[in-house]
């Protein structure tokens, strides 16, 4: 696989009668951050899921080769298993952020390592240094409501690096924010991932995110129909 952390081979995928994959061979390169670009209905977000492992394709494979050596096929894995690396591995952040509006920043970072098993207090401390790296020192107990769309997507981005996770899936991760705030999050997107060796791959429908990503694949029907390297 050479550099890359991800390999897609000839992805499959139908919705109904509709075929949202159809046929995609993809590679991401290790520390890489790649934009995934097209229409509505071309197949970006799906991919995207895909790669991760929340949806199996119906042919075609995944491989992951994590930094610690091996291959691992996640098509190939049970639910069980990929519900492992998206917990342990991956991170992902989403458009609207999906975080738990009853719980604060911290306990929403916290979260994500407690699940893997972190005691409390080691959790909170390891939420805590990652929202001041992120420019939220003191908002840690702040609900998610008492925040701006900005920090509440900054909290989501600390919430997928927490774990350590080596590579970070976002969808639409500014779609809703302005064009000052979407700057100041793809800031914190890259900062937080390929600026520390990891790997960011993102869906966007924004050129001005993309541009800032070192690669962007453009998808149409399900196809990967053309791919740009940043100048």
């Amino acid at each position: 696989m050479n550099d890359s952390v991800l390999q897609a081979n000839a992805l499959l995928k139908t919705y109904g009668p509709a075929r949202a994959l159809a046929g995609v061979n993809a590679d991401v390169r290790r520390g890489e951050s790649l934009a995934i670009m097209g229409a509505s209905g071309s197949g970006k977000t799906t991919l995207l899921h895909a790669l991760a492992g929340i949806i199996t394709p119906d042919a075609g494979s995944v491989v992951f080769a994590p930094a610690s050596g091996g291959r691992i096929d996640v098509t190939a894995q049970s639910e069980t298993v990929r519900s492992r690396l998206r917990r342990e591995r991956f991170g992902f952040v989403f458009q609207q952020g999906l975080l738990i509006p009853e719980l604060t920043a911290i306990e929403n970072v916290a979260l994500a390592l407690m699940i893997n098993g972190l005691k409390r207090h080691d959790a909170t401390g390891h939420a805590a240094a990652w929202l001041q790296s992120l420019g939220l020192a003191g908002m840690e107990d702040r609900r998610i409501g008492e925040l701006s769309g900005g920090q509440a997507q900054r909290v989501a981005i600390a919430r997928a690096q927490v774990t350590g996770a080596e590579l970070i899936f976002a969808d639409e991760p500014t779609g809703a924010l302005d064009s000052r705030t979407s700057a100041e999050v793809m800031d914190a997107l890259l900062w937080s991932t390929t600026s520390q060796g990891r790997t960011l791959v993102v869906v966007t429908h924004d050129p001005q995110v993309a541009a800032r990503c070192s690669r962007t694949l453009h998808m149409r029907d399900g196809l990967i129909v053309d791919a740009q390297v940043a100048a």
